[in-house]
């Protein structure tokens, strides 16, 4: 329940105060004056003041600005009599909730405070969800501990503060939108909105006006003024995906924008001002399309100032297990769902597959099997036939996992765990602390891990 700190010079009025919010089960405070008042401000916790506004020495706006100025999460309640009520007005101006007129009626005073607790309330759900949505869209999130993607990681944090426009590049299914909203989310526009406009799904005739708004008028159809992608996004950041399907006409009204921050709507001719980051993103590769006319050059320049090339699955298989485990997890949410893993001869020709449709691809797979698959371990028959029907090729020293009828899970992830670390081990010259890294754990859990599975003596010092 809420704690309530009531400050009031008329002991009389306080307690009738305290005795009908005690009825309401809140735990209440009482102050006598204003200074004391403000002691226990800066001693204890409160969500809600109701202050006097006429006190002497210090009075009811020297508590109110006390309130907002150090404790921005209390609300401030005043009590006024009939003659002060317009001081009651100007306090709402300067930070207070609400005020309630002298004297206190039980029904006016429980419905103010009812409808402050449910406001704070609502604000800190708001503030909850929000930390919520960065966190979900936080860089640490998109799963890979390939050198690759770190390499991307560490850029993200280079940039994520920064205003530079970004460009992102990379086949579809590579979670180039996943990495837009990092950046987002990473940043201090993240309080801001996040405006994703997919380029290359709306057709041309349209495409301006949900990039600029139109005004009313501006064509048949538009019988009321709309307003633009880049409008909504003022203050934050604007992501355009598949900009290269983007008509020249319109990239020559993307440019003016990025060179001056500002535009006019459809078929209006007011000049509007915007304050936003623009994140573009193609799977096309804008260097042909600019030898053959169709891209801008001066635009990808200045899209440009940032390169992220983000690589298709094929090109980090390494992170083919953990995105397989994370996919897993999501995606079981009943107690029937019970697939613990892949076998040995599931998950190599997992990671035989090339994955065209890369990470998007693999979490559809996933999704599939989860429906159709019902032992613990998915095995090698578990697998879309076309997977099935890659020829699986093993590293230099490997050898394909004998398959007698039913395989040991744990013997199973021994066996792949052992391929990480050798894996790890090659691409770090042999250094733990970098294949530690690589892994993401501890360096005495690698040596530990590499001392179970038998590694040389040399390899473990």
């Amino acid at each position: 329940m809420e704690n309530i700190l009531i400050i009031d010079d008329n002991l009389v009025e306080a307690e009738l105060i305290v005795n009908i919010l005690k009825e309401k089960g809140y735990e209440s405070t009482f102050a006598p004056d204003g200074a004391s008042g403000i002691k226990e401000l800066d001693t204890n916790h409160y969500d809600l003041v109701l202050t006097d506004l006429m006190m002497p020495d210090v009075d009811g706006m020297a508590v109110l600005n006390h309130v907002v100025s150090k404790f921005p999460k209390t609300k401030c309640i005043i009590l006024t009599g009939h003659a002060t009520i317009k001081g009651s007005v100007d306090a709402i101006k300067q930070g207070a909730f609400d005020y309630i007129t002298k004297p206190i009626a039980s029904v006016e005073l429980l419905m103010v405070v009812e409808k402050a607790v449910e406001f704070k309330c609502l604000e800190e759900e708001n503030i909850r969800l929000k930390k919520q949505l960065k966190k979900r869209y936080s860089y640490t999130n998109i799963i890979g501990t390939s050198k690759i993607m770190d390499n991307i990681f560490s850029l993200i944090d280079k940039i994520a503060d920064t205003d530079v426009s970004v460009l992102i590049q990379g086949p579809s299914g590579t979670g180039k939108e996943l990495i837009a909203r990092a950046i987002h989310y990473e940043s201090y526009r993240s309080e801001k909105p996040l405006v994703v406009i997919n380029c290359g799904a709306i057709p041309e005739a349209l495409l301006e006006s949900e990039l600029f708004g139109h005004e009313k008028g501006a064509f048949t159809g538009a019988y009321k003024i709309r307003i633009g992608r880049f409008e909504m996004a003022n203050g934050g950041t604007i992501f355009l995906d598949e900009v290269g399907e983007m008509s020249p006409a319109l990239q020559v009204k993307l440019l003016r924008v990025l060179q001056d921050q500002r535009f006019e709507r459809v078929g209006g001719t007011k000049t509007i001002h915007t304050d936003v980051r623009i994140i573009a993103a193609t799977n096309k590769n804008l260097s042909t399309a600019i030898n053959n006319n169709t891209f801008r050059e001066d635009l990808y320049y200045r899209l440009n100032v940032i390169s992220i090339k983000v690589p298709s699955l094929k090109q980090r298989k390494s992170d083919i297990p953990l995105l397989i485990n994370y996919f897993l997890k999501k995606f079981q949410k009943k107690e029937t769902d019970i697939i613990t893993g892949f076998n040995p001869e599931a998950m190599d020709a997992m990671l035989a597959y090339n994955w065209p449709g890369n990470v998007r691809e693999l979490e559809n797979v996933i999704k599939r099997i989860i429906v159709l698959c019902d032992k613990h371990v998915v095995e090698f028959d578990d697998l879309p036939e076309h997977i099935q029907q890659i020829e699986i090729t093993f590293p230099k020293g490997d050898t394909a996992p004998a398959l007698d009828g039913v395989v040991s899970f744990d013997i199973a992830v021994q066996d792949y765990e052992r391929r990480l670390i050798m894996e790890a081990l090659e691409k770090s010259d042999g250094i733990k602390a970098k294949a530690a890294k690589l892994l993401n754990i501890k360096r005495t859990t690698l040596v530990e891990k590499m001392k179970k599975q038998n590694f040389s003596k040399s390899a473990c010092a």
